[in-house]
């Protein structure tokens, strides 16, 4: 919403440049779509690595794990 109020001081203030503005954010957003494809797709890899690498405390420090 404040994004919003900005644009539309923007556009009293000087219409020409919000114009510009609105035309150019959905090209800039589709420009950095790939970098948060692969920002998703290496988070999740590292969630993976990190969840594989404390597995074995988990399992020791568990509540109801089996006495050997």
């Amino acid at each position: 919403m404040f994004v919003f109020l900005l644009w539309c001081v923007l556009f009293v203030l000087c219409w020409p440049l919000a114009l510009f503005a609105l035309v150019v954010y959905p090209i800039v957003w589709l420009l950095l779509l790939p970098f948060r494809i692969v920002g998703i797709a290496v988070g999740g890899a590292l969630h993976l690595v990190w969840a594989v690498v404390t597995l074995p405390v988990r399992l020791l420090t568990a509540p109801g794990r089996l006495a050997f």
